[in-house]
């Protein structure tokens, strides 16, 4: 395509038409038409877009004559940002207009039956020589790019498993939410029998290696495209599951116990219940400004073995709700650079690969990893850091890299504090009193995949235990010190290693998070040796302990 390209998006001042007009603002050679039913909200909201695209208010109503909207619009690609496309009377008159003008077409549907029936328009779109895209979202582009990515070495692959979790602040919209009413508590046919959307769940962590992972989230089936393209892309599918998990998940468990009404025909439907779910999902919401997702491919290699990788995802506050615009986003830039789709009609599954998004996600907060299971025997931190620990600095590689016992010795700087509560504080924990070049040693003791820590800083000892966290610690490090347990997440950052607390208990009862000690503590390599940094410190009693220095291996 030569020339200003127009994009003409359907519900273009809508939450996800607008989020894409803003990815594609920055683009000089694009025309932007920003189509609604209102024309002073269109206007609005191209006089509010900061925009190096042209950008054109357009009233266009798709219970009218769509033809001949379209054939004034004259735009080079239609995009279909409204929905929910389950409940469209005549679900596919925008695409048939499209043809028949000869314009490109690309759409957000997330209904699994619209998506995989854009393919009985194959043989019309390639005689009319344009490309039909439907499903151009993260459900199912994204999840597909991730499956292909996951099954490398795989003969065949039998399950995918997937999940998307908004941030509790990132406004879904009304019609996503009409969408899943429409089909909570419905049966869904699948290859491996009948499901029941919204009722069926799975709890899920979505953790990028080295980085701050999520809080263990609540998924529930839902009835999006993937379920029924993924099984054409790999025959072998025995099973697929995808699945949302909103947060907070009070109002999560509120509506799988409305599906459950529509499962035991209690209740038809909750379509009459949609704006009032729109109403209480965003005006009580509280909880972490993240979002995130995560896809499992399970498979089998050539020689039969079991294989099993998974790619998570964290987006930061404002970052995650444009990842469901993006794929249509790398479309038309594509596009823009002449490397636009095939002629013909079909999901989008194949239209592009994890590299395009890698591309989109690098402008953004938005961080992404693999996992595989740590075979027998690995180390704790190897385990939990997954690939993220080989680009931990050799000396913390070293440190961490425990199969045996370990003793380890060095110098440190301790502070204390001086109040009376931190003091007794120290004293119950038998931290070390303050001094300059105490002399201290740290035993590392490796037991069934736990790690024990004694560290003696001139006589002072005081130990704890370290393991692979589970349940509400799961994906975190969890540190025991006596009656107290700490999630804490390790992150790779620049070189350095720092350990955040998450969670802690107190024999075995969950405490609030802002009750927690507080401090910085990391580790980093410093001419070629392990150093160390840990601050503890409370709300009532300030500083309570800071000892920082260097540790080197020793033979036992």
């Amino acid at each position: 395509m030569n020339g200003l390209l127009k994009v003409f998006i359907i519900g273009g001042y809508g939450i996800f038409g607008g989020r894409l007009a803003q990815l594609l603002a920055s683009e000089p050679r694009l025309t932007l038409m920003i189509a609604g039913r209102s024309q002073d909200k269109a206007e609005a909201f191209c006089n509010s877009l900061q925009s190096q695209a042209v950008v054109v208010p357009f009233r266009f109503d798709r219970e009218g004559d769509v033809e001949s909207q379209l054939r004034e619009a004259a735009p080079s690609i239609v995009v279909d940002a409204s929905g929910p496309f389950q409940d469209y009377t005549d679900p596919y008159r925008v695409v048939r207009a499209c043809m028949a003008l000869g314009i490109h077409y690309l759409d957000l549907a997330d209904g699994s039956d619209f998506v995989k029936g854009i393919a009985r328009f194959d043989e019309e779109a390639k005689s009319r020589g344009v490309f039909i895209l439907s499903g151009v979202s993260s459900f199912p582009v994204l999840t597909a790019a991730v499956v292909r990515k996951l099954s490398a070495g795989m003969v065949r692959v039998e399950t995918v498993t997937g999940g998307i979790a908004p941030s509790p602040f990132a406004n879904v919209g009304l019609n996503v939410i009409r969408a899943i009413a429409s089909y909570a508590g419905k049966p869904i046919e699948l290859r491996d029998g009948r499901h029941y959307a919204l009722v069926e769940t799975r709890r899920y962590t979505v953790a990028p290696p080295g980085y701050t992972p999520l809080n263990p989230i609540r998924f529930s089936l839902v009835d999006v495209p993937d379920l029924k393209v993924l099984p054409e892309l790999w025959p072998d599918l025995r099973s697929v599951w995808m699945g949302a998990g909103p947060v907070p998940e009070i109002w999560h468990r509120v509506l799988n116990a409305c599906a459950w009404l529509v499962r035991l025909g209690v209740v038809r439907s909750l379509s009459p219940l949609a704006p009032l779910m729109y109403r209480a999902i965003n005006l009580f919401s509280w909880g972490e400004h993240r979002g995130g997702m995560f896809v499992v491919a399970e498979g089998r290699d050539i020689r039969g073995q079991k294989m099993e990788r998974s790619w998570h995802m964290v987006a930061e506050r404002e970052d995650g709700p444009f990842i469901p615009s993006m794929a249509v986003e790398a479309i038309v830039r594509h596009c823009l650079d002449g490397k636009e789709p095939q002629a013909g009609a079909r999901p989008a599954t194949k239209e592009l690969e994890l590299s395009d998004y890698d591309a989109l996600f690098a402008r953004r907060q938005i961080v992404t990893g693999f996992r595989e299971p740590a075979p027998a025997g690995t180390p704790l931190y190897r385990r939990m850091l997954g690939e993220a620990f080989d680009a931990l600095p050799e000396p913390l590689r070293h440190m961490h890299d425990l199969r045996r016992s370990l003793v380890a010795a060095g110098v440190a700087q301790i502070d204390r504090g001086t109040g009376l509560l931190s003091r007794l504080a120290a004293l119950a924990f038998g931290f070390p009193s303050a001094g300059r070049d105490v002399p201290v040693t740290v035993s590392f003791r490796v037991e069934q995949g736990h790690e024990t820590w004694e560290r003696d800083f001139a006589g002072h000892r005081f130990e704890s235990t370290q393991e692979e966290g589970r349940g509400r610690f799961e994906r975190l490090l969890c540190e025991r010190f006596g009656p107290f347990a700490f999630g804490i997440a390790l992150l790779a950052e620049d070189g350095r290693l720092r350990l955040v607390v998450r969670r802690w208990n107190f024999l075995g009862l969950p405490l609030p998070l802002w009750l927690a000690p507080r401090g910085d503590a990391y580790e980093s390599a410093e001419d070629g040796r392990f150093n160390f940094y840990v601050e503890i410190g409370y709300r009532l009693t300030g500083l309570i302990v800071r000892y920082r220095g260097w540790l080197a291996p020793r033979p036992v």
